[in-house]
């Protein structure tokens, strides 16, 4: 049987993607990650199924579950918040999964940073300011960070950054960017996103400790950088009027006039 790997959204019951939850109601098995997998996206499991969480259980134990389901030919929905292919803690329980010859899948999920995006409605990468997202976070009792893989380094390119897991260590991140960005620069912190409970606190590299209160203490997302402030970008060429594309060539002589046709 398959061990389905399901990113189960950032927090709204209805981001989670239909797949995920397709697969949920076909698992007798459930194993979710404890508070930050809502109880609406449980609702969705088989009324007589097995659901676990794996709050309190350590990697043996997780594994263990997942060895009984399998010889027991049962499915089993393995739930993390956001997506799987950030800090979901998914790679190390895929290791061992393939090792003991167990199939798995893995379905994606909407992420925090797009949902805090849409909460901000804000484009991330806007032409002139920012192309670039980094999705970053600072060191913590889980993880350390690789050596380069620091917060100057990455605002040294300019980029939009999306910084996880690092509420607690925000006088540590605005003195590692304000160097580069200068202390104008804009900030948002979202708690909570897309969660009935978000909160949206928005500032400058310069000020915004002084306006998050000590009661935000986890799952919130950093986001810094010039695109966040939504002015003096330019206008992309996608959908000038003169843009030559493929599905708009402007003249017989556009490389993309053949193409358009069907032509080779």
């Amino acid at each position: 049987m398959t061990i389905h790997f399901i990113g189960a959204g950032p927090g709204a019951p209805d981001l989670l993607t239909l797949r995920g939850r397709d697969l949920i109601a076909a698992c007798p098995v459930c194993l979710y990650a404890g508070s930050l997998v809502p109880e609406e996206i449980l609702g969705h499991c088989p009324p007589d199924a097995r659901i676990m969480n794996t709050a309190s259980m350590d990697l043996d134990s997780i594994i263990a579950e997942m060895q009984r389901a399998h010889a027991a030919g049962q499915d089993v929905a393995r739930l993390h918040s956001g997506d799987l292919s950030v800090w979901s803690a998914m790679g190390e329980q895929l290791r061992r999964l393939r090792a003991l010859g167990i199939p798995v899948s893995v379905t994606p999920g909407v992420p925090s940073f797009a949902a805090a995006a849409a909460s901000l409605g804000a484009e991330l990468t806007l032409p002139g300011l920012a192309q670039s997202v980094v999705l970053t976070r600072t060191p913590g009792r889980a993880s350390s960070m690789p050596e380069g893989e620091t917060l100057a380094n990455f605002a040294a390119t300019g980029a939009t950054l999306a910084i996880h897991l690092s509420i607690q260590n925000l006088m540590h991140v605005t003195d590692s960017l304000t160097p580069s960005y200068g202390g104008d620069c804009p900030v948002a912190v979202v708690y909570r996103a897309s969660w009935p409970d978000e909160r949206i606190i928005r500032g400058t590299l310069a000020d915004i400790a002084g306006r998050v209160d000590e009661g935000i203490t986890r799952t919130a997302l950093i986001l810094v950088g010039p695109a966040l402030g939504g002015e003096g970008f330019t206008e992309s060429c996608l959908y000038s009027a003169d843009y030559d594309r493929r599905y708009r060539p402007q003249t017989a002589d556009s490389p993309w006039a053949s193409w358009s046709h069907g032509d080779d």
